[in-house]
């Protein structure tokens, strides 16, 4: 499961279009989705798994102690353990998924996304002034769901009900 995040770029970028080449799939934004899924799910997967590690068994334990089943334990116990882990993994892959230009050049096809579009236009210098515009609102696409789970999470850890 954790290999995507372990190899580097271009082995990742290289594997997944020679998949898709292999079995005949175009290369479009839904290969770029499936590519930034393999090595974003990842980033998720460890945070959840490592909250886990630190969650007590007794918790589940009490739970179905009290009569809750399989469901209710997950709902009512688990889930809001694990859900600041699932915000934060999210938020990293979403910032990671726009840092990996290599992947993304591997699958795109003829697609122009914005990380590549970004790349060739920092590279040609002929638009710096739209590019820095990009950036902005990048950073703060970037910044304001950080804030709100920020916000949301407090010191508790657990995300609050409003």
């Amino acid at each position: 499961v954790t290999l995507p995040i372990i190899l580097p770029g271009v082995i990742t970028g290289v594997a997944l279009a020679s998949f898709f080449l292999f079995t005949n799939t175009d290369l479009s934004m839904r290969t770029v989705i499936i590519g930034h899924t393999t090595f974003c799910i990842v980033v998720i997967y460890n945070n959840v798994v490592a909250r886990l590690r630190r969650t007590q068994a007794s918790l589940v334990e009490a739970s179905m102690d009290l009569g809750a089943d399989g469901w209710q334990t997950f709902r009512f116990v688990t889930l809001p353990v694990i859900s600041t882990a699932l915000v934060g993994g999210a938020l990293l892959a979403f910032a990671l998924s726009l840092d990996e230009v290599i992947v993304t050049t591997f699958t795109a096809g003829a697609q122009n996304t914005l990380p590549i579009w970004i790349l060739g236009n920092l590279r040609l210098g002929q638009q710096l002034p739209q590019v820095n515009v990009v950036v902005f609102f990048v950073i703060v696409a970037t910044i304001l769901p950080v804030t709100i789970a920020q916000r949301l999470t407090r010191d508790t850890g657990v995300l609050r009900r409003t």
